[in-house]
């Protein structure tokens, strides 16, 4: 240990101990039942599983979809569906809840974030939501992914895709998050080291996978990277250790910056930013 503090010191980064970094877990298939009970559409070369359906929809991810096709709120052309194998087609009238879904053009938006927004589509105790900052030039429903609080700016994606949301905001994918810090004080190197080695929050160890300070002299401004979707994880580190964070600006998020994207605008992802989230490159 004392080793590899000496080496960490001669660079002034601090990374995360081997020891601590998460295996990546092989995806496991699904042992979803075989529909045996209803044909919904005959013949169709367009049919996909419901769940993907509903995805595609932008309600939720597909993991979600299976929850609510098993708790009955789903009906397809007039029944209650609860098989998980259940194939459908675009003609098919699909409902949540007695509300019809629909497979609506995917689109994809990074947005970069200013101060004072919230990251929901309706809060009727916020002043504003990021939902405004499209205006009227995104017509399609869409929702953030993961949240920044209403005071962190910076890389925020929204897009109606819920099978991608389920994606880049589930623990087992480890989506890479990077936030430059400013602190109301300059940072100790023992602190900085508790950072590197894991910080206990609502008994989860929350390990950062590297941090350093992003400006040498100025000591109370650290550069993080970590995987944790923990809600406030950043500013409850800093808490604890006796921080108060003064600014917090999310740079990276799951491979997308927020590069000539000024603050408060957006713009659409292109085909190969899509590509390379969906395929999970980033």
């Amino acid at each position: 240990m004392e080793n590899r503090r000496q080496a960490r010191k001669k660079t002034g980064y601090f990374t995360r101990p081997s020891e601590h970094r998460s295996p990546q877990k092989d995806r496991k298939g699904s042992s979803a039942r075989r529909d045996d009970t209803v044909r919904l559409s005959k013949g169709s070369p367009a049919e996909i599983r419901l769940n993907r359906y509903i995805a595609n929809s932008g309600v939720c991810s597909r993991r979600e979809a299976d929850d609510l096709i098993g708790k009955g709120l789903i009906s397809v052309n007039g029944k209650i569906i609860t098989s998980l194998g259940t194939k459908v087609s675009r003609g098919d009238d699909v409902r949540l809840k007695g509300k019809r879904l629909s497979a609506e053009r995917k689109v994809y938006i990074l947005m970069n974030k200013p101060k004072g927004y919230v990251t929901t589509v309706k809060d009727p105790h916020a002043d504003h939501t990021v939902i405004e900052l499209l205006g009227n030039e995104c017509p399609e429903r869409v929702y953030p992914v993961g949240r920044l609080d209403k005071e962190t700016t910076g890389v925020l994606l929204l897009t109606n895709d819920g099978e991608l949301t389920g994606k880049l905001t589930h623990p087992k994918y480890e989506r890479k998050k990077i936030y430059h810090v400013s602190l109301d004080k300059a940072v100790s190197k023992e602190d900085m080291y508790k950072l590197a080695e894991g910080i206990e929050l609502d008994g989860e160890v929350v390990v950062s996978d590297s941090v350093a300070y992003s400006d040498p002299p100025d000591k109370s401004k650290i550069c993080l990277e970590l995987h944790s979707g923990q809600n406030r994880v950043v500013r409850r580190l800093f808490e604890s250790l006796g921080y108060k964070v003064k600014n917090l600006d999310r740079v990276y998020f799951a491979g997308l910056t927020k590069k000539n994207v000024p603050r408060g605008r957006w713009r659409y992802l292109s085909e190969k930013e899509i590509s390379m989230l969906k395929r999970g490159l980033f």
